[in-house]
């Protein structure tokens, strides 16, 4: 009897708790409870392909990267192989001068294994604004988003915000980013329903343009706005642009949320090698056999750092003040496209790792220790 009234005790106040934290707004939790329990690791993964909706990105053509003559066959620095171990890498690509110098996967990855580009994604959401801007969907990245979303025109500051400074992280909106629990606007914007009423929700407080502040609602933000102006789907526009023509060894997948919109802020899923080759297309200055892709002039600005963060672009990290300068996509976790144009090299690296330490600006001390030890292989 006693056991009874205990067991009846607990689902009473389960239920009361459960019923609260819905009408708090923060449902989400018991999708990313069901998805999780489902499908894998309780924390967002590399390996989250299969826990969500996606859109396809498909591919035309494959054609597989060269290999140069020494192929895998130089041996990795000793604490390049201790740092790769510790912070749980599933994969290594080094590219030198378009051709595949070194090729390594961890973890039963391969070289067909979907990763989740985490907030890579930002950044070849950036990319896609310039071909928007190429082919006149777009006038310019300083078009305010008020053009596409006009109930941004009734915003003190809001009407002010270009889609400039959402690549710029710049846009003054209520938002503070945050990983580490599970109340989180980040942690909602993962497993949320509706991104779009989430993105719209967030109001503009302060001045764009004035102060940076990294945000993944900006790219959010950006991703919406990016929809509407081209008129449709954003994974099936980098199919267009960027996967057929830079002929892809895999199709990708956009994650996506209840309402078949892209999470523009994260979760485009591909092969290390082809993400490889969306860094080597940006070091070429979007040119790529012999055709322009991305107009010189956008890639020049998308590689810019900004007045405001000298270490940020257009959501491409920058460091200009190492020996060897370079640029890379960064997400979360410790996903990585670098490129270094003095050394005609591309690296990717991803992993599974939530303590990777950073510099004064935020930047992961990683990059810059992969720098100075791979380029020392050509």
């Amino acid at each position: 009897m006693r056991m009874k009234k205990i067991l009846t005790t607990f689902i009473a106040g389960t239920s009361a708790l459960a019923a609260v934290i819905y009408l708090s707004g923060y449902g989400y939790i018991f999708k990313a409870l069901a998805v999780n329990l489902k499908k894998g690791p309780l924390t967002p993964s590399t390996d989250d392909e299969e826990k969500f909706p996606s859109h396809p990105v498909p591919n035309f053509h494959p054609k597989v990267w060269e290999k140069e003559a020494g192929y895998n066959k130089k041996i990795l620095p000793e604490n390049i192989i201790k740092e790769l171990k510790k912070t749980r890498a599933s994969s290594l690509i080094v590219v030198h001068d378009s051709k595949l110098l070194h090729e390594q996967y961890w973890k039963d990855h391969d070289s067909s294994s979907l990763m989740n580009s985490f907030s890579m994604a930002k950044g070849i959401l950036a990319v896609l604004v310039g071909c928007a801007i190429d082919d006149g969907y777009l006038e310019s990245e300083d078009q305010l988003i008020s053009s596409v979303f006009p109930s941004y025109k009734n915003s003190y500051y809001g009407k002010f915000l270009t889609f400039r400074h959402l690549m710029t992280m710049q846009s003054g909106m209520d938002w503070k980013e945050e990983y580490h629990h599970p109340f989180a606007e980040n942690s909602k914007q993962y497993f949320v329903d509706d991104l779009a009423q989430q993105a719209f929700g967030i109001e503009i407080t302060q001045m764009p343009g004035q102060k940076y502040e990294y945000q993944s609602v900006s790219a959010q933000l950006l991703g919406l706005a990016l929809k509407k102006a081209i008129g449709k789907e954003l994974a099936a526009y980098l199919s267009e642009k960027i996967w057929k023509p830079l002929g892809m060894e895999f199709p990708a997948k956009w994650s996506i949320d209840e309402k078949g919109m892209e999470k523009a802020f994260c979760c485009i899923h591909a092969t290390p090698r082809d993400f490889a080759k969306i860094g080597q297309l940006i070091m070429q200055n979007g040119s790529w056999d012999g055709r322009s892709l991305i107009s010189k002039d956008y890639c020049e600005r998308l590689l810019t750092p900004t007045k405001e963060n000298d270490a940020f672009c257009y959501t491409i990290w920058a460091n200009n003040e190492s020996d060897i300068k370079y640029r890379f996509f960064y997400g979360f976790l410790g996903q990585f496209i670098i490129m270094i144009p003095e050394k005609k090299m591309v690296i990717v690296k991803t992993g599974f790792y939530n303590r990777l330490e950073v510099d004064e600006k935020l930047r992961p001390l990683q990059v810059k220790l992969l720098v100075e030890e791979l380029t020392k292989m050509v």
